[in-house]
């Protein structure tokens, strides 16, 4: 089986093609520059991800897409209209790409969309389930779901096999963002306000996430189906600072404040989004993809941590 996989440079996309070579399974490699990637069979600079890109040099002898590359939710938005930018890189450069696909003969596209095609925080007891209405709350979300659409919409017209699979929030060795930011937290000894807080989140460790795609990549029951992916065990924000300290050896620093003052202090100093996500909840189940595909996540919870740790402290 030949695979192309498509931002293979980025965070999951290298986890992903160096754990194909692990397994034998022949990778090309996709990338908006050229680059060397551990582990690719074959590296092709393909450059922006549009409308207008063309893929049929490199769709030649391929059955499998696994389509990574997208314009990602950021924190600070510098485009005039992010709507339009989200749309068309990942909806208008999604729709393109499977339709060149299907015209290549590419047998089947796994999807990475987004949990947040679901919406953005769940009511206590009520986990994401892929038959849920989705709610998708803001450009990234909305572009993630059209995208799901058009995508639904090809395999109609074509034939070609679709997959999607909706992660919530990936952490492992190399995170960024707001994971890398607690890790440096946690590191420090900087004591947070967070102890009064019983939310509940569902995460995904890279390997597990990589392990389920290259799942849904190959077994025959995945086509067509939708995926919710988690480890399967979820903890509150206080927990997790917990958890990430017992894996660096020390303790993780939080103390008791009202949540009621913590949003009041969000929307003073413009960073309401943040505070909800460390407050609110957002619960998957992914009872669905273990059952119809029999997938158990390789990695749990205090593992993936202690790799996360592990791969901050050797950067």
């Amino acid at each position: 089986m030949s695979v192309l996989v498509t931002g293979a440079n980025g965070f999951v996309g290298a986890a992903l093609v160096e754990k194909m070579r692990e397994r034998g399974l022949a990778s090309r490699c996709a990338v908006r520059a050229a680059a060397q990637i551990d582990g690719c069979s074959e590296s092709v600079e393909v450059g922006g991800i549009n409308a207008r890109t063309d893929w049929r040099t490199v769709l030649q002898g391929i059955d499998v897409v696994i389509h990574l590359a997208a314009r990602v939710h950021v924190m600070e938005e510098s485009a005039a209209d992010p709507l339009a930018a989200f749309r068309e890189v990942n909806v208008a450069g999604t729709e393109n790409l499977a339709r060149q696909a299907a015209a290549a003969g590419v047998k089947r596209l796994v999807y990475v969309s987004s949990i947040k095609v679901n919406g953005e925080e769940t009511a206590e007891g009520h986990a994401f389930r892929e038959d849920d209405v989705p709610l998708p709350q803001d450009p990234y979300g909305i572009s993630k779901w059209e995208a799901e659409q058009a995508l639904h919409r090809i395999a109609t017209e074509t034939g070609l096999e679709v997959v999607i699979v909706r992660p919530p929030l990936v952490y492992g060795p190399g995170v960024k963002g707001n994971f890398a930011q607690m890790l440096k937290v946690v590191q420090r000894g900087i004591p947070l306000p967070l102890a009064s807080v019983h939310n509940q989140r569902s995460l995904v460790y890279l390997g597990n996430l990589v392990d389920a795609l290259l799942l849904c990549a190959t077994h025959p029951a995945a086509a067509g189906q939708t995926y919710l992916v988690s480890d399967g065990e979820d903890v509150s924000t206080p927990e997790l600072l917990r958890r990430l300290g017992k894996a660096m050896g020390r303790p993780a620093r939080v103390f008791l404040c009202p949540p009621a003052l913590l949003k009041l202090a969000g929307r003073l100093t413009g960073k309401s989004d943040q505070v909800e996500r460390l407050l609110g909840s957002l619960q998957v189940d992914s009872g669905k993809i273990r059952r119809e595909l029999g997938w158990v996540p390789p990695c749990d919870l205090a593992r993936g941590l202690q790799e996360t740790v592990a791969g901050s402290r050797a950067k």
